[in-house]
């Protein structure tokens, strides 16, 4: 039975332990687990916690403004709503109540390119639901995805660039979970179909640098590259046309034994020297950790699961709940760090950092 409005929870945390009890086994294991023996997952949370934030007293901290620019556009916090497919299997509304909770939070959402809901009505029920995930579909395949994106309104693209093949997840395995019959994929009607017979065919599809460059020049929208942790690779995407990059290792679900996205994200940050904007996501559990994150070198943060959580939970209120959850807490770190605006954040905040 899910939670009503009357019943939101208090926390991130609470919401997951509300969202797995009404969950079949095998979504939950869907939603909540990960790659292999689940280590990159089981990091990425740690990592974050093992980054004790430095207070600063006595500061008069007037504010705590969380506004960020990103491509352009002026957003109420630094977090971000993370593309994740099949929201339908957690709750109805699916995309629509998502893109919905979002938008009255003033929190941007991408939209996965296995959503079930069609770009124009994701963005019709949010107008902050605008930029588009997608994954490399052969050159005309994706520029047709692309112009689909951009005749629905939206604002950028987003090419995940990690996961050319699926990790294995035994979780997933061990509760016999399968996608429900007739879920698909709807923005994708129509294009050419991959290769996902054999693992030397879909490697054989997958993108190369050459293909990344020619759709940053090819493309009527900006393309940001996610599923980055190597500092050269940070480098060569800019050189290829990206426009920006997500410090990401897929939430734990592709390879296991990646490094954390936290751990990985000051050498990116480094690398990519202020020319693009640097998003990270994995393992953003609180306020706090969004401020961890900008501390090392994020302009912003995407937060996945724990949104999905807040879905299944509560629809659209349990999303605008959690996302509000997270701008409280990140304004009460701020201001227990001596910090008026995101301006103010730098790798002084992390104890032992200066």
């Amino acid at each position: 039975m899910r939670a009503g409005p009357e019943d939101l929870a208090h926390t991130l945390a609470d919401y997951r332990r509300v969202a797995e009890a009404g969950l079949p086994a095998g979504v939950a294991a869907y939603v909540n687990g990960g790659a292999g023996e689940e280590v990159t997952l089981r990091r990425n949370e740690a990592a974050l916690d093992a980054l004790p934030l430095m207070p600063r007293v006595l500061r008069h901290v007037h504010q705590c403004d969380t506004r960020v620019t990103l491509l352009g556009a002026q957003l109420d916090h630094p977090f971000l709503v993370a593309p994740v497919a099949w929201q339908r299997l957690v709750h109805p509304d699916a995309d629509c109540a998502t893109a919905a909770g979002a938008t009255a939070q003033g929190a941007r959402m991408v939209l996965s390119a296995q959503a079930t809901t069609p770009l124009a009505q994701a963005r019709a029920a949010g107008a902050l639901c605008d930029w588009f995930q997608l994954y490399w579909r052969g050159r005309e395949g994706t520029l047709t995805l692309a112009h689909r994106a951009a005749d629905a309104g939206y604002a950028a693209l987003m090419l995940t660039v990690d996961a050319p093949v699926a990790g294995p997840r035994p979780r997933e395995l061990r509760a016999s979970f399968t996608l429900p019959e007739g879920l698909v994929a709807v923005n994708l009607a129509g294009l050419p179909p991959t290769d996902g017979a054999s693992l030397e065919g879909l490697m054989a599809a997958a993108p190369r640098w050459d293909d990344l460059a020619w759709l940053c020049a090819a493309a009527p929208l900006p393309v940001m590259v996610k599923g980055i942790l190597h500092p050269g690779d940070a480098a060569q995407a800019i050189a290829a046309g990206g426009a920006g990059i997500v410090v990401s290792n897929h939430g734990g679900r592709v390879l296991d034994g990646l490094p954390a996205s936290i751990e990985a994200l000051p050498g990116v940050a480094a690398a990519v020297a202020g020319r693009v904007p640097v998003l990270m996501d994995g393992g953003i559990r609180r306020g706090a950790d969004v401020l961890r994150a900008l501390a090392l070198g994020a302009d912003a943060v995407m937060v996945g699961r724990p949104v999905i959580w807040g879905l299944a939970a509560a629809g659209a209120t349990g999303v605008a709940h959690v996302l509000r959850l997270l701008r409280d807490e990140l304004r009460i770190a701020m201001a227990l760090t001596g910090c008026s605006t995101l301006a103010d954040v730098g790798p002084q905040l992390i104890f032992g950092r200066h």
